[in-house]
């Protein structure tokens, strides 16, 4: 049984976040923590408190992070203002392979709802690179679907996908 449960991002689970970098490749998909709390810094600094980043604690520790953004950035996906993007996730490869994202990714619904209070959410955007076929195939198998929609990102051809909730 995998022991996975999700809490607003505190300043203790810092410390094992921003030891881990990503495989190789792996960055050209999404951020490491270190750049997602810069972003969320600069965007603090403004008075912009949108973006909700999110720890993934496995076994109680600190695993994964991404963040759930409710700020105007989620209408490059969708139109629906009852909506939330997710984005920035990522998993420490010592932890990889072990079905840590999937369960984190079934949990969102309810964090979202219940964990931060956001009951009249529809649904959770996001956009995947056209190559990474691994998120790609965790995101189908947890209920996103693709929406038809696609953008132009850093590294190439972004998917748009939600997931109804």
């Amino acid at each position: 049984m995998i022991r996975i449960n999700l809490e607003k991002l505190k300043e203790s689970h810092k410390t094992d976040l921003l030891n881990y970098n990503l495989l190789e490749g792996q960055d050209k998909f999404t951020a490491i923590p270190s750049i997602v709390f810069e972003r969320i810094s600069k965007r603090e600094n403004i008075g912009d408190f949108t973006a909700i980043p999110v720890t993934i604690i496995y076994d109680n520790i600190p695993v994964g992070l991404f963040v759930l953004d409710f700020g105007n950035d989620r209408f490059v996906f969708t139109e629906n203002k009852n909506s939330i993007l997710l984005k920035a996730l990522s998993i420490n490869p010592k932890y990889q392979g072990k079905g840590i994202a999937k369960k984190a990714m079934e949990l969102i619904p309810n964090f979202i709802n219940e964990g931060i209070g956001f009951s009249d959410i529809e649904e959770i955007v996001l956009a995947v690179n056209i190559k990474n076929k691994n998120a790609y195939r965790l995101y189908r198998k947890v209920g996103y679907f693709e929406t038809g929609q696609a953008i132009i990102g850093n590294f190439g051809l972004q998917r748009i996908m939600k997931c109804e909730i």
